[in-house]
């Protein structure tokens, strides 16, 4: 037995080739997890789980399709003969105001978070339930909570993983699988840097903590729901930003 909070615990990571996911993988095998880091970009993903360490694969994975979602499944369960925590982080956003969002890409963050973060709740409990154990994080974000201007498609996905979360909760806690949530707050990643600096800016200064998060700090959070210092929680929703919107 691996010692450390996820010590002999097989976990997957979605959207793990970089970003907040990436932070967890390496974070959950710094505690003995054994980490299937799954993400659509197969090559980044696979040269990031070299990096996480011996203990870690990388396999190719797009959360929007059913029998991805599964084979991703399967081969944890092959490579090592269980699951016990499936975190649902995978994400993409195409921001624009109500005028000049595409339906497509609205489409496409519905189909990537909602429908994505559905698949993996359900491949993944379908194994859990057997065991009678298991662990399931979806990735929210306060976007979800207060909305934003031009993320009139992101806000409502993100919305929507809470409702999904604790509807997911309530079916299977009876089955030993625990549920829950976390909503990011503004966190310094390639995709929030991307943002113009005086945005940025703008909402730095309004965290009463006067800065952006660290992946390592969500990460943190999530460590917490998947180990069994969180036993008693499920269909739960852990902000992490730095008192944003509390």
């Amino acid at each position: 037995m691996m010692s450390g909070l996820l010590g002999g615990k097989v976990a997957i990571v979605t959207g793990a080739a970089g970003g907040i996911g990436l932070a967890i993988a390496h974070l959950f095998h710094e505690h003995g997890g054994s980490i299937v880091l799954a993400d659509v970009d197969e090559p980044g993903v696979r040269r990031a789980a070299e990096a996480v360490g011996p203990r870690a694969i990388g396999v190719g994975c797009d959360v929007t399709e059913e029998d991805s979602v599964q084979y991703v499944v399967e081969e944890a369960v092959r490579w090592s003969g269980r699951l016990d925590v499936f975190v649902n982080n995978a994400g993409v956003t195409r921001d624009a105001s109500l005028r000049k969002m595409t339906v497509a890409d609205f489409d496409t963050v519905m189909a990537v978070h909602l429908r994505g973060t559905w698949l993996g709740v359900r491949a993944a409990s379908a194994v859990m339930r057997e065991s009678g154990s298991g662990s399931i994080i979806n990735m929210s974000s306060l976007s979800g909570k207060s909305g934003n201007p031009g993320q009139t498609n992101y806000s409502a996905a993100k919305a929507g993983i809470v409702g999904m979360t604790k509807a997911a909760a309530k079916e299977l806690a009876h089955k030993g699988v625990r549920v829950n949530a976390i909503q990011p707050g503004l966190i310094r990643t390639p995709m929030t840097e991307a943002m113009a600096a005086e945005v940025f800016q703008a909402r730095e200064a309004d965290i009463p903590m006067k800065r952006a998060g660290e992946p390592a700090e969500v990460a943190g959070a999530a460590l917490f729901l998947a180990s069994s210092l969180s036993s008693y929680m499920t269909g739960a929703v852990l902000e992490v930003g730095g008192g944003r919107l509390m």
